[in-house]
Formats: structure tokens, sequence, C-alpha cells
């Protein structure tokens, strides 16, 4: 008999509902299923792939509102935030829906013949989906893959499987075929090492911790299967003297409260030149008071809760003996209808370079400030850390906004704004922030292996 789980609202700490934990057996059929099903999509014409992408983009839309309700139970994400992130998934699927027909190989002169090289996907491609935006980063993986000629196995996070499972519901109903794009819920050390070592599964992709991330790393290694991997971060937001000071300081709270901090792009230590450092923080202490934190279903909510007790614990461990500055609010333990969620007021620490909360990833609605003296030190503080995935830089001057940018290492990098994904643009992370790039006009090309093909035209066979 297969074993169950519980989950649970965040919001409220309440259930919501049960969900099957798979074996090894269950992945073993699924990954079975889904070689049968890969042969055939794989012969399709690439215009009726593009066409089935296109009727699952469609399902999508017209469920926007059913899946973000979903995100809003499972996650405690704000509904206008849910929304979003359902529209988003559909607007994935649409720009690969592109990608069949215009995944097309070279040709490459060389003497006595012809040489062209073809892109002839992996086969069955395991994803492993962290809790912290269920759907959204599902999608990176899935859309791409399918376009490129691949089946998907999905493993959603324990605590968050609720939308993945929907949305394998609608490949189903928009005309995918069975066993195509599977949804097998259950716990990473035996679904997610599952898609690791079987032998039929040609590439995983995995998003979430850096620790986890390296054994999945050395697990694909042994068996010489490609893998991406999108990790931690600990993000630098570097605010100059000549940036404009109320702009950065009103969107900062944004870049790092959203989703309660619990986003590996959050720009979670402000660098801010030590010249207006105090100007800074007096502007921001306002904009982080009036960062609206409460009921993820009113509409007017802008952060929800943790994602649990246990991590609300961990993220409170980072405050221990912390210099908080100021703090905004969350609803409190005597509130009838949200006393029993995971909430965590958004604060903000004054920290020394040296700090475990200046150098490790939070996860959290906390951020660290720290002073820097000019360009140089604003770099080398920036890349003290072991992550390198996103950060923004404050600026006026284009010549340093170039030059900064140059020397930070994060693989996205953003100037006069907070921006780190868009699905028509690369997304990744450096060091320790993970291996490979998502999203972008080559993201199906990464579910492909590169076949040579030479026809010979001299008459000399030997060449």
């Amino acid at each position: 008999m297969t074993s169950t789980f519980t989950l649970i609202n965040p919001a409220t700490a309440q259930p919501v509902g049960e969900v099957a934990r798979a074996g090894v057996a269950e992945v073993d059929d699924a990954v079975a299923r889904a070689v049968a099903a890969q042969r055939s999509w794989a012969a399709l014409p690439p215009v009726a792939r593009a066409d089935a992408l296109r009727a699952f983009a469609r399902a999508v839309e017209a469920r926007v509102e059913e899946l973000a309700q979903l995100e809003v139970a499972e996650s405690g994400h704000p509904i206008g935030s849910a929304r979003w992130e359902a529209s988003h998934v559909a607007q994935v699927l649409n720009f690969y829906a592109g990608a069949p027909e215009r995944l097309s190989g070279q040709q490459i002169p060389v003497a006595g013949g012809l040489d062209v090289t073809i892109h002839e996907p992996y086969g069955v491609v395991g994803i492993i989906v962290p809790w912290n935006f269920p759907m959204t980063i599902a999608s990176w993986g899935f859309a791409p893959a399918l376009a490129a000629g691949n089946a998907v196995v999905l493993k959603p996070a324990e605590l968050t499987p609720l939308t993945a499972l929907r949305l394998g519901e609608l490949a189903l109903e928009a005309g995918l075929p069975p066993g195509l794009f599977q949804v097998i819920t259950g716990s990473g050390s035996v679904v997610g090492q599952r898609f690791v070592s079987h032998p039929d599964v040609r590439k995983v992709v995995f998003t979430g911790s850096t620790s986890v991330g390296t054994d999945v790393a050395a697990g694909c290694a042994r068996e010489l299967k490609p893998v991406t991997l999108e990790l931690g971060g600990k993000s630098a937001n570097v605010v100059f003297a000549d940036a404009d000071l109320e702009k950065a300081a009103a969107s900062a709270p944004g870049a790092v409260f959203d989703n309660a901090g619990q986003d590996c792009c959050a720009r979670s230590r402000i660098l801010v030149q030590r010249s207006v450092y105090d100007r800074f923080l007096e502007l921001l202490e306002p904009a982080v008071q009036a960062w609206r934190v409460g009921d993820p279903a009113d509409e007017a909510t802008e952060m929800g809760p943790l994602i649990s007790a246990s991590h609300r614990s961990t993220v409170e461990e980072f405050l221990d003996g912390a210099n908080v500055a100021f703090r905004g609010s969350a609803p409190l333990a005597g509130d009838p209808a949200l006393g029993g969620g995971f909430w965590l007021a958004p604060t903000v620490v004054l920290a020394d370079r040296g700090d475990r909360i200046a150098r490790e990833e939070v996860f959290g609605p906390v951020v660290a400030v720290l002073p820097f003296d000019d360009e140089a030190d604003a770099i080398r503080l920036a890349n003290d850390t072991i992550y390198g995935l996103a950060g923004s830089i404050w600026t006026e001057n284009l010549g340093r906004a170039v030059r900064v940018a140059r020397g930070v290492k994060s693989g996205v990098l953003s100037v006069n704004s907070h921006s780190s994904v868009r699905y028509w643009t690369p997304f990744g992370g450096m060091k320790a922030s993970g291996l490979g790039r998502e999203l972008g006009p080559d993201a199906a090309e990464h579910f492909t292996e590169t076949k040579n093909v030479f026809f010979a035209t001299d008459a000399d066979p030997a060449r």
C-alpha cells in the first residue's frame, strides 16, 4: 500500500490534503512509460510538437485562477503573485512552443563531402523542483525539455506538490500523450535519487540547496549523466553614492522580502557606499515598515508566511545576537485566522563582514546592510561569498555600472533594477549557485545531444 504525507497551509498551519509518497517501483514504472512515450513524441513532425505545447499553454491559461488558489493554499504565496506565477507557466510553454521548428543544427564546411550537426533529445529527463516557486521553476524545465523531444518525469517538493499534479492533469487534457509528462510525488531521497541512478533517465535538472545539489551532481557524475543545477544565493544589492537613493531604497524591500525572502535571487545583502549609508537607512526604514504582510488571500498582501515551522526556526537562528536596526510587521499569534501560521516580520540587520548573516543564505525575510568604501571595495565585498546567482547595481555612472557588472561574479545582474528572471533571457549561477543555464532562446538546445554526420561526396572513400 502506498504511503501518504499531509500538506499544511503555511498561513494557517491547517492541513490541506494528503498526497501519495511514491517508492522506487512507482518511479521505475513511470520511467518505463516515459521511454515508450518519448519515442513516439520525438518522431512527430516539429509542427505537431509545437501545436501540442500551445494547446498545453491554452489549458493552463484557462486554469490560472485554479492554479493560483492551489499555490496560495500550499505555499502561502499572495494571490497576486500566485496568479502571475500561473500565467508565467503558460507564457513559458508558448515561448518554447516555437523551439521545435527552430532547433536547427549546422552545416560545417569540410573537404570531400557535407558535414551537418543534428540536435537529438536525450530521451527521458528527470526534473526535481523546490518548494519556493513550484509552478514557475517546474515550467523552466519541462517546457524546453518537451520542446526538444524529450519525455519528462517531474518530482515536486514534498511540501508543495499540488500545482505540479494539476499541471500533469492539464497536459493530458490538452492532448499530450500519456506517459510523456508525469508527476511523481515523494521524497528526494527516494524519487530524486532514483532519477539520478536510473539508466533510462538521461538528464537531471535540480533546483534546491547547494548541499543537496552537490550530492545530485556527484551521483550524476558516477552515471556520466548531464545535470543542470540552480542552487543557493547570497545576492548583493550594491548602492553607490551617485544612485537615485530614494528609488533604490523604495525598491529594496521587494528585492528581498518577496516570497518572504524564500528566493535564491533575493538581494539579501545591501551594500551601501559609506558616504550615503546613514541616509539610505533613513529611506529604507519607512519602505520596510510599509511592506504589507498578511493573509495571502488578500489582494493587497505583498508577503505571506514562511513555508513551515521548522524553516521559520532556521531563519530565526540567524537573528540570535544580530544587530537588528528595524523590523516591519506580521500577523501576531493572537490573530484568530492567521496566528497559527509561520510568520516572521521583515527584518533589517546591520552586519559586519565576517558575520554569518552576511555570508550565508538565510532564505527568509532578513536583509543584512553593510557599508563599503569605493568601487573596488564594493566588488570585493559583493564577491565575498561562495554564491554567485544574482545581484543589483545602483549607480548613475554608466562606466561604473559596466565595470562593476564585469567584476561581480554572478550569473544574473541588473543595473538600477532588481530583475532576475525573464523566460526569454538566460538564467543561472556561478560558483556554488549552480551549473548550466535555464530559460532564454537556447534552453531547448540544452536538452539535446549534438550528433555530427559526414556525407562523403569525394570519389576517394578514404576521405
